[in-house]
């Protein structure tokens, strides 16, 4: 479960962004703040996942909240100004959303967050317990008209054909149009690997493996000419 608070000085983007995230039910809402004096004076007394964070208030603008703080949350900006782009992700925010933005590119926004910041748990624990650094991760993704939620330690492996991805589960698949450039982009990275310009699998899943092709249950892939060098330092 990630809190998350809410930062623009227009009641409706409130409205929009709290509508969203009711449809997600790891998301918990703590706080809406109208300017970032607000949002400050919350940050400093409570403990919050992800911030939603609109650029242009009164006040202060939503950059100077973020280099005013010494360990910000995890941070989505939501603007109508795409200018401030290069400067957000010089603030490692996590995704830039144009207003108005749609539910789909909400989830993508809210996937990668959570993802990065789990990833950054499992880093610090890793010397504690290896074996568990993916169970609790889990992921929405679209299919049958519907946003599934998926335990990562459930992929197996994402294969892409034509214009739709298969996701591999360990019981069952998932049809989704996500590509599989998305898929490699938002799943944490050293726990996914990308070995052909159409497989993206998860590497604990993987039985055996040759110069040409991986292992994964009764399935067989193959690794691309391009990818050779990145599954080899599997075995360094």
């Amino acid at each position: 479960m990630s809190t998350y608070m809410i930062v623009d000085d227009e009641p409706i983007a409130h409205r929009i962004i709290e509508d969203y995230a009711n449809a997600l039910p790891h998301l918990t809402l703590v706080n809406h703040s109208y300017n970032a004096l607000e949002a400050m004076a919350f940050i400093s007394a409570n403990s919050v996942d992800l911030i939603f964070l609109d650029i242009n208030m009164p006040k202060l603008k939503g950059f100077d909240l973020l280099r005013a703080l010494n360990n910000p949350p995890k941070v989505i900006v939501t603007t109508a100004y795409e200018e401030y782009a290069i400067e957000g992700y010089e603030l490692n925010v996590c995704d830039y959303l144009l207003k108005p933005f749609s539910f789909e590119r909400f989830i993508k926004a809210v996937n990668k967050a959570v993802s990065s910041a789990e990833a950054g748990e499992v880093t610090k624990a890793e010397v504690v317990a290896p074996d568990h650094q993916i169970q609790n991760q889990k992921i929405f993704i679209k299919g049958d008209k519907k946003h599934h939620q998926i335990a990562l330690a459930d992929i197996l492996f994402i294969e892409a054909c034509g214009n739709y991805c298969v996701v591999k589960l360990k019981e069952g698949k998932l049809i989704t149009h996500q590509k599989i450039s998305a898929f490699e982009q938002d799943l944490p990275q050293g726990q996914f690997m990308r070995v052909h310009k159409s497989y993206l699998v998860a590497v604990d899943k993987i039985d055996a493996l040759t110069k040409s092709s991986i292992s994964i249950q009764a399935n067989q892939i193959p690794i691309g000419q391009t990818y050779k060098a990145t599954v080899g330092g599997l075995l360094k």
